[in-house]
């Protein structure tokens, strides 16, 4: 009988301990340790973002530059604040005991003054609804206050705050009352330094499932590599921005290969025509879900309550030009210059005598409303006059110039390299790689690294996901953004230079 194999058998009775095990050690330690209502706290990442920031309580002096353009903000800090309940039983609104009303609990931050704060993740959807009211948190000074939220047993939230003043590592404490309870520090995991007494059955207990799992674990590697934990298969189709089409085959490709039975497709036409497809699908499901994730260069625009957008990574794009033209750096207004029918000749700007030609993504697309917005100053591209890039078919009385449309970035960027004295935009990565033609820098500053990282270069962007309504627990779409924003799919967004949100750097750039 196959089913009778070592390593089933070793799997069945693994799993009868583990349904014994747990409920057994939990029990003894909510009576040895975890007695009443206990809420924890605890500091995950505490990191400068100024320009001239200072080290405190020991730390370094570093110089960076996100805020190096605002008032009293170069001394800037982030401070992610995790507090969760960690005791034994859940904590009620009514359990805060503190003189305030409307707030239960009070973070203070030691020689800093706190500027503005922001939920980051929420352990239960229905958190937000306290958090997110009028009047909810606010700040005064070093505190920030906050408001009176029911906790079950291991719910959490985390908190991302700006701060100005003193540095990095600076003492961060949370004052509260809890009827017989108290809030306290904590660590990574939530049990107290000293392991709890376990008696002896308990203890037995224990040596016999950490046996199991052992004798398991040996034979899974006996048996040879599975897939990682939090795969899962099936079919799912990725819509939208061209632009992130090369991240988008990484993404999947990778994924492909550590979760085999997985099937991924693209089908990519534009932000706009991905994000309309996705409801489209959703509303034809009839309320469910559909194995569909659309991403879009920037927030979708407004009109599709269902969505459930996932902050990806920060995308760089470029203003690139023919390599007959030798200008390598344009200030905006001469870019808007080109765009308006001002400058309709390379010489008029520094360049070759050579007429300009405008090659432009079609309307719907998020690079070129990225484009109108961060570049030209939210001012709408002048009508199509050319379907070849080259002569003008449509004359215009408002333009004058040659503008011409294609589908799809990488049109684009083939267009901008085949002919004389035409400016276009795309993707920094894909445009870097196209031969023909060079990227722009926009106002001195080109698309470094440590531009796009501290924002001072102007064309840059949030790559959303988005899905209808949240994913299922255990589906491929669920397990893919996972991947994507917080797994192994960061190191091919580095790759490919996109800076991901779920990083420390990413942090700052990608909070809402």
């Amino acid at each position: 009988m196959d089913w009778l194999s070592p390593d089933n058998v070793v799997a069945v009775l693994t799993a009868l301990l583990s349904t014994v095990a747990p409920p057994a050690v939990t029990a003894v330690y909510r009576r040895g340790v975890q007695r009443g209502r206990r809420i924890g706290y605890r500091v995950q990442m505490d990191t400068p973002i100024g320009s001239d920031h200072r080290g405190g309580h020991g730390q370094p002096n570093v110089r960076l530059g996100l805020f190096n353009d605002l008032p009293d903000m170069s001394d800037a800090t982030l401070v992610l604040l995790r507090i969760e309940n960690d005791g034994a039983e859940a904590v009620a609104e009514a359990d805060y005991t503190g003189p305030d009303p409307l707030h239960g609990l009070t973070a203070v931050f030691t020689d800093r003054v706190v500027r503005g704060a922001a939920v980051t993740q929420l352990g239960a959807a229905h958190l937000m609804g306290h958090l997110a009211a009028p009047g909810a948190m606010r700040h005064t000074g070093n505190a920030l206050h906050l408001p009176r939220v029911p906790l079950n047993r291991g719910e959490h939230y985390k908190l991302l705050v700006l701060l100005t003043g003193g540095g990095v590592g600076c003492a961060v404490r949370v004052d509260g009352g809890l009827r017989d309870g108290a809030v306290v520090p904590n660590r990574s995991t939530t049990v107290d330094d000293r392991p709890p007494a376990l008696s002896g059955p308990a203890r037995g207990i224990v040596a016999l499932l950490t046996a199991g799992v052992l004798v398991l674990a040996g034979v899974i590697v006996a048996s040879g590599d599975g897939p990682p934990r939090g795969c899962a298969t099936g079919r799912l189709t990725l819509l939208g921005a061209t632009a992130f089409r090369p991240v988008l085959e990484g993404l999947a490709r990778e994924y492909a290969r550590d979760c085999p039975g997985s099937g991924i497709a693209l089908d990519l036409r534009g932000s706009d025509e991905g994000v309309r497809e996705l409801v489209r699908r959703g509303e034809e499901a009839g309320g469910g879900a559909p194995a569909v994730v659309a991403f879009s260069d920037g927030p979708a625009r407004e009109g599709a309550p269902r969505l459930a957008a996932t902050r990806v990574a920060v995308s760089a794009f470029a203003v690139v030009v023919n390599d007959r033209v030798p200008v390598r750096s344009l200030s905006g207004d001469r870019i808007r210059a080109l765009y308006d029918g001002s400058v309709l000749d390379w010489s008029q700007v520094g360049g070759p005598r050579l007429p300009v030609r405008l090659v432009s993504r079609r309307d719907g697309s998020g690079t070129r409303s990225l484009f109108e917005r961060l570049v030209l100053d939210r001012t709408a591209e002048p009508p199509r006059t050319s379907t070849d890039c080259t002569t003008p078919e449509y004359p215009n009385g408002r333009f004058r110039g040659v503008r011409c449309e294609r589908g799809s970035t990488e049109e684009v960027l083939q267009e901008v390299a085949a002919v004389p004295g035409a400016v276009g935009y795309g993707e920094l990565q894909a445009a870097a790689r196209t031969r023909g033609l060079h990227v722009l820098g926009i106002d001195g500053r080109a698309p470094s690294p440590g531009a796009i990282r501290d924002g001072s270069y102007p064309f840059t962007e949030v790559e959303y996901a988005y899905t209808y309504g949240d994913p299922a627990g255990g589906s491929l779409a669920a397990s893919f953004l996972d991947f994507a924003a917080r797994g192994r799919g960061q190191e091919v967004l580095a790759a490919h230079r996109d800076l991901p949100c779920y990083s420390p750097e990413g942090f700052a750039r990608c909070a809402p």
